[in-house]
C-alpha cells in the first residue's frame, strides 16, 4: 500500500531525463517541479475549486442528511418507511446509471460547466441519511420530551439537542464526504468543458493529453492533492476509526 505513494513522492522529485528511473531515491533529487506546479495559475485555480466543492458538499450532506435522518427516526408519519425505502433503494444504482440523467437535468437547467453542476449530484445522499437514522434512533426519546416541555421548537430540539450526541456519525460523515468529493474524477470531468472550472483530478489529468505525458508533473501534482488526505487522516484518525466501528454496530 505504501509503495505507490512512494514512487508517487519519488518521481516528483525527478526531472523528465529520470522519470523512466525506478530507483525509489532519484540520483539527483529536484524541487524545479514542485516551483513550476505551485507557481502555474491553472494549478492553483484547480486546488481552489476542488477545495470549494468539497468543503460545500460536505456542509450540505452533514446539514440535510442528518435533518432528514433525525425526521426518519424520530417522527411517526404515515409513508416513513416508504420513503426510507426509496431513499435507501437508491444505494443499489450504479453510479454509471446516474450520470446521463444528470447530466440532461445540468443542461436542462444550465448548470453545465458550473460551480453547481458540479455538486449537486451529491448535496444529499441516500448512505449519509441512513447513516445519521440509525444513529439518531439510539438517542433516548426522554431527552427530547423534556426539551419539548421546556419549549423549544423541533429545529432547535434537533440542533441543540440531538446533534451533539451524534457527533461521532457526523464526523466520519464529514470525512468520508470531503474525501470523495476531493478525489471525484468522473462526474467533475463530464461536466466541466472550461478548465478554469476543472477539479483537481481532472485537471491533473489534462498533463496526460498535451502533446505528451507528462509524468514528473502529474505525480508532483498528485503529491500535493495528496496532502489533505493524509492530514485529515493523521489528525482525525480516531473519528475515523470510531466511525467506521459505530457504523458496523450500527449495521
Amino acid at each position: 500500500m505504501v509503495t505507490p505513494l512512494l514512487f508517487m513522492l519519488s518521481t516528483s522529485l525527478k526531472d523528465a531525463s529520470q522519470v523512466y528511473d525506478l530507483r525509489v531515491i532519484p540520483e539527483t533529487p529536484t524541487l524545479d517541479n514542485y516551483i513550476e506546479i505551485l507557481g502555474d495559475g491553472r494549478f492553483t485555480r484547480w486546488l481552489m475549486n476542488s477545495t470549494i466543492v468539497a468543503v460545500i458538499v460536505t456542509l450540505s450532506n452533514v446539514f440535510f442528511d442528518s435533518l432528514v435522518g433525525y425526521t426518519l427516526a424520530k417522527f411517526r408519519f404515515r409513508g416513513r418507511y416508504i420513503v426510507f425505502i426509496a431513499i435507501l433503494s437508491t444505494l443499489m444504482i450504479p453510479t454509471e446509471m446516474l450520470v446521463l440523467p444528470w447530466y440532461l437535468m445540468a443542461s436542462q437547467f444550465g448548470w453545465i460547466d458550473s460551480y453547481w453542476g458540479i455538486m449537486f449530484p451529491g448535496m444529499m445522499t441516500a448512505f449519509g441519511t441512513f447513516l445519521m437514522k440509525q444513529f439518531f434512533e439510539g438517542v433516548p426519546d426522554d431527552f427530547l420530551e423534556a426539551a419539548r416541555i421546556d419549549g423549544l421548537n423541533e429545529f432547535t430540539i434537533w440542533w441543540k439537542i440531538a446533534m451533539p450526541l451524534v457527533t461521532p456519525a457526523l464526523s466520519a460523515l464529514a470525512i468520508f464526504t470531503f474525501l470523495g468529493n476531493w478525489t471525484a474524477f468522473f462526474w467533475p470531468l463530464i461536466v466541466t468543458t472550461s478548465a478554469e472550472l476543472y477539479t483537481l483530478p481532472v485537471g491533473l489529468s489534462s498533463f496526460a493529453v498535451e502533446q505528451s505525458i507528462q509524468w514528473e508533473k502529474i505525480m508532483t501534482g498528485a503529491s500535493i492533492a495528496t496532502l489533505p488526505t493524509l492530514i485529515i487522516f493523521l489528525f482525525l484518525q480516531r473519528y475515523i476509526v470510531r466511525g467506521v466501528m459505530l457504523t458496523g454496530l450500527k449495521g
